[in-house]
C-alpha cells in the first residue's frame, strides 16, 4: 500500500493538468481527475459539459471509465482537483462515488485538492458506505 500513497502526488498533478483541459462553457467550474490503477498507470479525466445537462460527464467518471476502456487495471486511487464548493473541498458527487465503488471497491482512496493545494482523502467505503454495491 505504500507505493499507492507515493502515487497520490502524481495523480494530483495529472488531475490538475486535466482540470486545465476541462470543457466548461456553461458553469465555468473546472474539474480534473485522475485514477491510479493497480498496474501503476495514471489515467486523467476532465469535466465535459454539454448544453443538454444530462449529457455532461464528470471528470472522475471520465478517468474511471478510461481505466476500463484501456484495460489499465483496477482503480486504487481517485484524485480530484477543483475549486472549493461552499468553502469546502470538493468531493465526488453521488454518481461518481457509485461508479468508483463499483470499479474500485471499498478500499479505493479518494484524494481531493483545491486550487491552492490543500488536500484531504478518504476511503470510498467510508464516503459511500450506504450505496448499493457488488457482493464480496
Amino acid at each position: 500500500m505504500e507505493w499507492l500513497h507515493k502515487r497520490c502526488p502524481d495523480a494530483l498533478t495529472s488531475a490538475r493538468d486535466a482540470r486545465g483541459r476541462a470543457y466548461v462553457p456553461y458553469s465555468g467550474f473546472r474539474m480534473g481527475a485522475a485514477v491510479v490503477t493497480d498496474s501503476g498507470e495514471i489515467l486523467p479525466g476532465a469535466l465535459v459539459e454539454n448544453v443538454s445537462l444530462g449529457l455532461a460527464m464528470c471528470a472522475e467518471r471520465v478517468a474511471l471509465f478510461s481505466a476500463v476502456a484501456t484495460a489499465a487495471g483496477k482503480p486504487q486511487v481517485l484524485a480530484l482537483v477543483a475549486k472549493r464548493t461552499n468553502k469546502q473541498l470538493t468531493f465526488p458527487c453521488g454518481a461518481c462515488l457509485q461508479v468508483a465503488l463499483e470499479l474500485g471497491g471499498h478500499d479505493l482512496i479518494v484524494v481531493v485538492s483545491d486550487t491552492k493545494g490543500k488536500t484531504d482523502q478518504a476511503r470510498i467505503g467510508d464516503l459511500a458506505a450506504r450505496l448499493p454495491h457488488k457482493p464480496n
